[in-house]
């Protein structure tokens, strides 16, 4: 059953396109991780907020890479990491059109 993960943290920026230019091969690399099967990219300049939701394959998957990630986001000195898992109700999804498989 696919998982939806959401993660947010405090981050004070750069955002737009020059956090893009700076964090293409990190996108590039989540692409590889096992059970990905999407990310979409969020961040507030106005709430100081990065973050993400991603689609994973499995519960298994998504515990696996908020553990990575988080510990990632620390060496980095990120701080207030906030992580969470849900079940996604494909067929309501579906009605709403999600991007979910």
């Amino acid at each position: 059953m696919n998982v939806l993960l959401q993660v947010d943290f405090d981050y004070a920026g750069p955002f737009g396109e020059t956090m893009a230019g700076m964090l293409d091969g990190l996108a590039e690399s989540i692409n590889q991780e096992p059970g990905i099967i999407w990310k979409i990219w969020t961040e507030s300049e106005q709430g100081q907020l990065g973050g993400g939701i991603y689609l994973f394959e499995d519960n298994t998957s998504a515990s696996s890479y908020l553990a990575m990630h988080t510990a990632r986001l620390k060496e980095m000195g990120v701080r207030d990491i906030r992580g969470q898992i849900f079940d996604v109700n494909s067929t309501l999804s579906k009605i709403n059109k999600g991007p979910i498989s």
